[in-house]
């Protein structure tokens, strides 16, 4: 069995952003541009993605 994991990239800046979509991006690990962090396909992780999707940018990939 596959299981599918997220490749997130943070590929614009929270400055402009809500407090919300700031602290969203923190808690998935995303603290700086162009950094990719790594993260199983989740409802949870899906929604946070979903919450700030115009600020980053998603792959998936089989594990």
């Amino acid at each position: 069995m596959t299981k599918k994991t997220l490749k997130i990239t943070l590929v614009k800046s929270t400055i402009s952003s809500t407090q919300r979509q700031k602290d969203t991006a923190v808690s998935l690990g995303l603290r700086k541009m162009n950094r990719t962090v790594e993260h199983d396909d989740t409802p949870a992780i899906r929604g946070m993605i979903n919450k700030i999707s115009h600020l980053v940018s998603v792959e998936e990939v089989e594990s």
